[in-house]
């Protein structure tokens, strides 16, 4: 059984990381390239994951299934935390929601040292209960800290200024709601895989940024070009004199 949803992350991990290499090559500018590389990390995020059911499987030896389990859990509750604010904040423009952004960046930084020092110190137990994959760590299995990830991952994004990266953030909140409520063994892996299914949602911000991008782009190229006739046009004139 655990083989099907190997090829379900597999499957899924493909189709993602192809919209994940579509949002990249939208990219304007290089303060973009942090944020618009999570849909690919998710796709990898979710192929890691594959190789997690593999294992549990017996596909795959015990080892490879911890360094799986490992990297998964890693991405997942470590790097998330400061990665979304911070990438973030390198493309917002608006000054209050960049300071507010900011202040959540440090706090992710915070809690993605205080949470990777625990993984690394407490070993990560993953079974399946109820057909889903349940990681547990004793570190990091309190209120605070989940308080604190929502506002650094959900918070941060619906706090953008880009209704796009707002919706985004909006409904994986609806989701971590749903699923704690439901099914809160599959927490890290079920939200996980459904971030990663809709993160296709930023690429239309990319498309629409890189629009918006290229329009400046060319407005201030009619205009150099203005000023360049213009000049040559004040050079040739003192010349001919």
């Amino acid at each position: 059984m655990d083989i099907y949803f190997a090829i379900l992350n597999f499957t899924l991990a493909g189709a993602i990381g192809l919209i994940g290499v579509l949002t990249l090559n939208k990219v304007s500018e290089p303060k973009e390239v942090l944020f618009a590389s999570l849909p690919f990390l998710f796709a990898l995020h979710q192929f890691t994951e594959g190789f997690v059911w593999l294992g549990m499987d017996g596909i795959i030896p015990q080892k490879g299934l911890n360094i799986a389990a490992g990297i998964f859990v890693y991405y997942a509750q470590g790097i998330l935390p400061f990665l979304v604010p911070f990438s973030l904040w390198l493309i917002e423009k608006n000054k209050i929601r960049k300071h507010l952004i900011g202040i959540l960046t440090i706090f992710g930084l915070g809690l993605a040292i205080y949470i990777m020092y625990g993984l690394a110190t407490m070993p990560t137990y993953v079974q399946v209960v109820n057909n889903v994959l349940f990681y547990y760590n004793p570190w990091t299995q309190n209120l605070y800290d989940a308080i604190i990830y929502l506002m650094t991952t959900c918070g941060a994004l619906m706090i953008s200024s880009s209704i796009s990266i707002e919706l985004f953030g909006l409904l994986n909140l609806i989701a971590v709601i749903v699923i704690y409520l439901f099914n809160p063994y599959g927490f890290t892996s079920v939200w996980c895989l459904y971030a990663a299914a809709i993160s296709g949602l930023l690429y239309f911000y990319f498309v629409e940024r890189r629009i918006k991008f290229l329009k400046e782009l060319k407005k201030k190229e009619k205009e150099f070009s203005s000023k360049l006739e213009k000049e040559l046009d004040e050079l040739l004139k003192r010349r001919r004199k």
